[in-house]
């Protein structure tokens, strides 16, 4: 009897751009429930303030009278988010744009997909001259990778 191989998924790809706004999704995975873009713009606002607010809790037992105070830069509000049935990772980059990974609570390396997206996401979108910060990313050099590099792995 052969062993059973758990799949491993990658469901969707969110970028919310640093004032909550969604900028960019895509499923690449028929696991998550569908969504109406109107709930991907509500989803993006309210992780964004959830997200703000997680950041400024640092707990108390951080900061002490003989401790330098805490860099603003170095506070991080929800990073992992995990159910049962789908894990939410998020990576914040220094500029403020969120992306948000939903995957199988088992798929290893997240850090390392994450790290590739944001990869493609600089060469791609912030260096196409035509791309304006801030407003929906709408590049398909920018799709096609993505969907090149989530597929293959």
């Amino acid at each position: 009897m052969r062993p059973t191989i758990a799949l491993q998924v990658v469901y969707s790809l969110i970028i919310i751009n640093k004032a909550g706004g969604l900028v960019y999704q895509r499923d690449f995975h028929d696991g998550l429930n569908k969504l109406s873009i109107n709930d991907y713009l509500v989803l993006a606002g309210t992780f964004h303030g959830v997200h703000a607010i997680t950041r400024s809790l640092t707990p108390s037992a951080l900061v002490t009278s003989t401790t330098p105070p805490i860099p603003r830069s170095a506070l991080t509000g929800i990073e992992v988010l995990e159910s049962a049935l789908f894990r939410l990772t998020c990576f914040q980059t220094v500029s403020g744009i969120k992306f948000l990974l939903f995957a199988e609570p088992q798929q290893p390396n997240v850090d390392v997909i994450m790290r590739r997206i944001y990869e493609l996401y600089a060469d791609y979108v912030m260096k196409n001259p035509f791309y304006q910060l801030e407003m929906p990313v709408r590049c398909e050099a920018f799709d096609r990778h993505l969907v090149g590099y989530v597929r293959a792995r």
